[in-house]
């Protein structure tokens, strides 16, 4: 653990570097050697550190080289008539996975939430909460979820939210349509192309205007994005289904000046980063949003199972109020059963070891 601690201390302090333009782009880091004398730690701490960067895209190594700086937001494309600046894209990921639509991504070959735990777990809510399983759950989710979440968002995802800015729901695409009902159809909604076909459908189905973003080689392309009138836009980060295009670091600041010169929106859809193979967790658009402006999204249906019906959304502070407002009437679809046992698989620690198991899967094959 306390290896973890010292490259993921490294890697935050030159990612800090790296942003506030201590390291510019197309700067030369310090050698490995060199960064773990001035650091007093082993050059393969340095070197696990170094490896997130680059797969984060901060950093891109060179052979026989070294490590040069590719982070830049600096010069993000404003406008029609702005010079476009194209970051180095970070790597895709292998596809190593038997990809399917049906499941929006899922590994074929990862191990499976164990069923044994799941029954052990609801066997456990069902003795302990006794008939307060049949109570009827808060509109937004029943709190010994919602605190749950919060927790292993703190924990896992290093995003400090309180329970009432989550709101459960039965599934992604039942949350997508609350974002409609709460915005309004008169909004224009971006949606990448390609997408997990199911997105444009449910704006649509609610009577959203839509807009197809062509994505480039590190998310969509910036002439698209800056030229369309959307004004939430819905994306998926980390391996977007069907194209496997991460965001890089840069995209992922562009995307929130986006949102804040268009006075817009983010719906950040974190499908499937949890299981990320790096020896870290993706790092969210939510994170590093300070104006409010993003909604993240995620499932229970890819970390447990197809069988565990239940999505949430955590909201920014500043639209609390306005969604309590609009579609604060709506019942949550998930039954308080459910929701009690996916608490229970936090608390215990079960539902993160499920995950940590996934990525060491995923970093071996």
């Amino acid at each position: 653990m306390e290896k973890e601690k010292r490259y993921l201390q490294v890697y935050e302090q030159v990612r800090e570097d790296i942003i506030k333009g201590r390291f510019p782009a197309g700067s030369k880091l310090p050698s490995k050697r060199v960064m773990a004398e001035a650091m007093g730690m082993s050059v393969i701490t340095i070197e696990h550190a170094y490896e997130l960067l680059a797969e984060e895209g901060y950093i891109v190594p060179r052979q026989k080289s070294g490590y040069f700086v590719s982070f830049d937001d600096s010069d993000i494309y404003v406008g029609a008539d702005s010079a476009v600046n194209s970051p180095v894209s970070r790597t895709a990921y292998d596809r190593r996975y038997n990809i399917k639509e049906t499941d929006h991504g899922a590994g074929s070959n990862e191990p499976r939430f164990s069923y044994s735990i799941y029954a052990k777990t609801v066997r456990k809510v069902l003795s302990e909460f006794d008939d307060y399983i049949m109570q009827k759950s808060p509109k937004n989710g029943m709190l010994e979820l919602r605190s749950a979440i919060a927790g292993y968002l703190s924990r896992s995802r290093r995003l400090k939210v309180s329970p009432d800015q989550i709101v459960i729901g039965a599934g992604a695409e039942y949350l997508y349509g609350l974002i409609v009902q709460t915005f309004g159809r008169s909004m224009v909604y971006g949606v990448e192309s390609p997408s997990y076909q199911k997105i444009a459908k449910v704006y649509e189905a609610g009577g959203a205007t839509i807009r197809m973003l062509k994505l480039g080689k590190d998310g969509i392309e910036s002439d698209e994005l800056w030229n369309s009138n959307a004004k939430i836009l819905h994306i998926t980060p980390y391996r977007s289904f069907p194209s496997g295009v991460t965001a890089s670091a840069s995209k992922k600041r562009e995307y929130l000046k986006w949102s804040r010169k268009k006075d817009g929106f983010v719906v950040e859809d974190d499908f499937e980063s949890e299981f990320t193979p790096s020896r870290k967790p993706e790092e969210t658009i939510f994170s590093l949003d300070d104006q409010g402006r993003v909604i993240y999204v995620n499932t229970f249906t890819r970390t447990i199972g197809s069988y565990a019906r239940c999505a949430y959304m955590v909201l920014p502070m500043n639209l609390v109020e306005s969604f309590t407002e609009k579609i604060g009437f709506y019942e949550c679809p998930v039954p308080t059963l459910d929701q009690l046992v996916i608490a229970s698989l936090i608390d215990s620690g079960d539902f993160e070891r499920h995950i940590n198991k996934v990525r060491r899967y995923n970093r071996n094959i």
